[in-house]
């Protein structure tokens, strides 16, 4: 991990990544997601961290890919589509590894989301969005429609919202992105980080097996269909149920007391 491009703090079983490009509104450039997959990489291996809370320095969250060094690469003698295809392979490589993390993600959204950024919103489990943050996948406003942001938009937001911030390019803000499930809440501008960390503390304050363990079931039963599903939660739960902290959670739940966890 490069240290200035990615930098990340622990504390109480939050892990804060905090992308450090602001010069450049953080873009995701080639550099910014090898940095993040090599932290995520960490993170998989990491029996530390409960939480990881994303954000961004400077006066936006993200701002999509970087649009000068996509220049070069088409400029490149011979190179561009393949540059191309494995710009986006390795994107969606690292969006992938968010699911896929055993903690909670957590974004922490200010200024502006847009694009990959938007999509890197999209794809975290949850966001803390502050006020006035704009969102938008507006691509199609330099003649690019933004198909791989489309991906995780359209698994969160309603069809019908999303198609449309896809093809008009306009911006939507915080309160319209909390309404419509790209977000969970929308806080003051100097409350940001402290209520992202609340919300990311609670999290951590939970048997952090049995956040694990429902993370992965989560993703995993969302795209079977309906019976298939229960099929798989059910014996997710069994084997939940089985665990000594969960026989110890219940057991304190019943005698009004806080559970002895030792995971």
């Amino acid at each position: 991990m490069t240290e200035s491009l990615l930098i990340r703090d622990d504390d109480g079983g939050i892990a804060t990544l905090t992308m450090n490009a602001p010069e450049r509104l953080n873009a995701l450039s080639d550099a910014m997601l090898a940095a993040l997959k090599a932290e995520f990489g960490r993170l998989m291996e990491d029996r530390t961290a409960r939480v990881v809370v994303l954000r961004g320095a400077g006066k936006a969250f993200c701002a999509g890919h970087d649009l000068r060094e996509m220049q070069a690469g088409r400029q490149a003698e011979d190179a561009g589509r393949a540059y191309f295809a494995d710009l986006f392979a390795r994107c969606a490589e690292v969006m992938q590894m968010i699911p896929a993390l055993p903690q909670p993600v957590v974004a922490e959204v200010h200024g502006i989301a847009t694009a990959a950024g938007c999509q890197l919103v999209a794809t975290c489990d949850m966001a803390v969005a502050a006020e006035g943050t704009r969102f938008g996948v507006n691509g199609v406003n330099i003649g690019l429609f933004c198909s791989t942001p489309m991906v995780a938009l359209s698994r969160n937001v309603h069809r019908k919202v999303a198609f449309e911030m896809l093809t008009t390019g306009e911006f939507i803000d915080a309160a319209r992105a909390r309404e419509v499930g790209l977000v969970n809440r929308v806080v003051a501008p100097g409350a940001l980080a402290a209520e992202t960390r609340a919300l990311a503390g609670v999290v951590a304050g939970k048997l952090g097996g049995a956040v694990k363990i429902g993370k992965r079931a989560f993703y995993d039963q969302i795209g079977l269909d309906l019976a298939a599903a229960y099929d798989h939660t059910a014996a997710v739960m069994v084997e939940n149920m089985l665990w000594r902290d969960t026989e110890e959670g219940i057991q304190a739940f019943l005698e009004k007391r806080k559970p002895d966890w030792q995971a």
